[in-house]
């Protein structure tokens, strides 16, 4: 009888001891999801690994639910820079238009050509001319029309960019019957803008492989490298904010634009924390898988 309550007792021990463990686990767990929310990081994917069932569901629901989040602040993000291009485009080209005209006749007077008045005037029009090409960028980032979903056969498009750009030696590492619910023109936009600053980054070599992502199967993750120049790190948090660039001459919407044509596609464009071997750069494209074969 004596052995019999050393046995209960041990196990008893055993599972105060599992109990108490298991308990630290999901509070590191609550703590590493409030910190990562803090920081605004909604990318959390905490493992499934040593949970009870209904502890199980209840992780799988909070991953999820750090998607949704993500994509809503994305999704609020895009709507701030619309109302403020907006305001921005209308002050700005009633500002610039007068200017423009106004300094245009004042350089085909024949009192002004060759007077030291010229190089002044043609300073002034110069100066608003190019702040008027700026706003018709702006504006492409308001007037994005609205995506036109469809099932569309991946590896095609891929196909079709790489021949635009048969200067980068491509490794596309993805199924070929791969199908994806998109807007054709807008994702093709987002590839060649890619593959566009790839090669101004000189880069000899584009690599796309995908990730798998057994948690989510409505969504296809693909990671795009190449052997270009790296990304400064202090450019990194700048990169998909509109009209940033380090490129001379460079408008800055490339990037963001393609954030944002992903965002109203329901997936997403974001920088790669580490590129793949032998890139410098890369980044994660999002995409909706279709459900229906084609």
């Amino acid at each position: 009888m004596i052995v019999i309550y050393i046995i209960i007792g041990i196990i008893i021990m055993v599972c105060f001891a599992w109990h108490v463990y298991h308990q630290r686990k999901l509070r590191l767990r609550a703590y590493l999801m409030q910190e990562a929310i803090r920081n605004h990081d909604f990318t959390f994917r905490l493992p499934l690994d040593g949970l009870l069932p209904g502890e199980r569901a209840m992780q799988e629901t909070l991953n999820k639910l750090g998607e949704t989040i993500r994509q809503q602040v994305n999704l609020n993000e895009v709507e701030s820079w619309e109302r403020l291009t907006r305001v921005l485009t209308h002050e700005i080209m009633n500002a610039t238009a007068p200017i423009t005209s106004i300094s245009q006749s004042l350089l085909d007077r024949d009192d002004v050509k060759g007077s030291p008045l010229e190089p002044g005037i043609q300073a002034i029009f110069d100066t608003s001319r190019h702040l008027n090409n700026f706003v018709v960028n702006y504006r492409k980032m308001s007037e994005l029309e609205k995506p036109v979903l469809a099932n569309l056969p991946l590896r095609p498009m891929f196909d079709d960019v790489c021949k635009a750009y048969p200067e980068l030696n491509w490794e596309v590492d993805i199924p070929t019957d791969m199908n994806v619910r998109a807007d054709a023109g807008m994702l093709r936009q987002v590839l060649i803008n890619l593959a566009k600053n790839a090669a101004e980054a000189k880069a000899k070599r584009m690599v796309i492989q995908q990730i798998e992502e057994p948690s989510n199967s409505q969504q296809l993750m693909l990671h795009i490298g190449n052997d270009g120049l790296p990304i400064p790190a202090e450019n990194r948090q700048s990169l998909f904010v509109p009209f940033f660039t380090t490129k001379r001459g460079g408008s800055g919407i490339g990037l963001s634009l393609s954030r944002r044509m992903m965002i109203q596609q329901g997936g997403m464009l974001d920088l790669a924390e580490k590129p793949l071997s032998g890139c410098h750069a890369g980044f994660i494209l999002t995409i909706l898988v279709s459900q229906q074969k084609q």
